[in-house]
């Protein structure tokens, strides 16, 4: 059993193969991304806290996901250059995943083990769930997609 995020593999936007230990020693935030939603707005929040906590150690880490409503269809190139251009995103985005059921990505179900969200559940039930992770690699805490980026930035700073 996995016993913390460096424990995965992913792929980022491009195809590139990346261990999650990579990021050991940083703060994360993981988030599930979507580009035709409610929450895409979003982008911009968490873009900021990548630009100002990034120094302190913060790495935002994007993951596309159509699961919910079909509101990712497009490829992984074209969500690329819809974040940058619409949203100045330049903190790491990855290849489009499946966050549940049967195909759901390894990163993803340790996520859920780790935090779970309302009432026990570990489903994420939408786009722009946010996990925060500490520099030792282990899942603090979950954020439902009402939560804004900045209301979650004194949770962040205190990891920093």
């Amino acid at each position: 059993m996995s016993e913390s995020i460096y424990d995965f593999s992913v792929q980022d936007i491009k195809g590139n193969d990346h261990n999650m230990a990579e990021y050991r020693g940083k703060v994360l935030l993981i988030v599930n991304t979507a580009s035709k939603c409610g929450f895409t707005p979003q982008f911009e929040g968490l873009q900021a806290l990548h630009k100002d906590l990034g120094e302190r150690g913060l790495e935002v880490l994007g993951f596309p996901c159509n699961q919910f409503l079909n509101q990712d269809p497009a490829d992984n190139g074209a969500i690329s250059q819809f974040c940058s251009l619409n949203y100045g995103v330049d903190f790491p985005m990855f290849a489009k995943i499946e966050v549940n059921g049967p195909g759901a990505h390894p990163l993803y179900s340790f996520l859920k083990q780790q935090a779970k969200g309302l009432m026990g559940s570990e489903k994420v039930k939408w786009n722009f769930t946010k996990f925060l992770v500490n520099r030792d690699g282990q899942v603090v805490r979950r954020y439902p997609p009402t939560s804004k980026p900045e209301a979650i930035r004194a949770d962040i700073e205190k990891l920093l």
